[in-house]
């Protein structure tokens, strides 16, 4: 059996991981939703950016509350390029990266309410997946 990782300082720095790569989608969406030529992928853009706020509040409040304070520090973003095809798969691309890595920490944090709050981010970026997947297979028909 694999031990479960229950430090406290282990687990803010995985929770601020989680809370940068939210804030990044936060801002390659926003960025997006105001650049996409079609309306309904760029409203679902904007949905899913404030989707992903909630998140960064939920992963700062964690934080917060096991002694830590959340980082504001990310690399330089990527948009997945200029027109609606390239940002849809990047930006489905980035919610696949964050559903696989949140499965992991699911599994290898031991702390209840952390995994909780893991497995309620995974069931929604799971949906805003398959909302850019829906509107990338209609832009290919």
């Amino acid at each position: 059996m694999v031990e479960k990782i229950s430090e406290v300082e282990e687990i803010i720095k995985i929770l601020n991981e989680d809370f940068v790569r939210e804030l990044e989608a936060t801002m390659i969406y926003v960025r997006n939703a105001f650049i996409m030529d079609q309306c309904d992928p760029s409203r679902v853009t904007e949905d899913i950016a404030v989707d992903e706020m909630r998140h960064m509040n939920w992963l700062a409040d964690l934080i917060v509350k096991r002694g830590g304070k959340p980082r504001m520090v990310h690399k330089e973003l990527d948009f997945g390029g200029e027109d609606l095809k390239s940002q849809l798969e990047w930006q489905i691309a980035l919610e696949t990266e964050g559903i696989e890595s949140y499965k992991q920490q699911i599994d290898a944090i031991d702390d209840a309410e952390v995994v909780g709050v893991l497995k309620h981010i995974v069931d929604e970026e799971k949906r805003h997946r398959k909302e850019f997947s829906m509107r990338l297979e209609r832009i290919k028909e």
